[in-house]
């Protein structure tokens, strides 16, 4: 399982999955984020209507499976 550290600094190779994950996020979103973990959890709240704490699963899912 990664961390988040990982993800953050390795940005740019994980967009592709953040983009395939979460597809409806917009290259805009996706470069707003850079990196972010609260940024992304909150796009995912504006994005697919979700709760802070669905948000944060998601993105703790998103880490298990890569």
């Amino acid at each position: 399982m990664l961390n988040w550290d990982n993800v953050e600094g390795n940005w740019k190779q994980f967009t592709g999955k953040v983009k395939e994950q979460w597809g409806k996020l917009t290259d805009d979103d996706i470069a707003r984020v850079n990196g972010k973990r609260e940024q992304l959890e909150g796009m995912l709240q504006d994005r697919y209507g979700y709760g802070k704490e669905e948000a944060k699963k998601n993105v703790d899912e998103f880490l298990t499976r890569h």
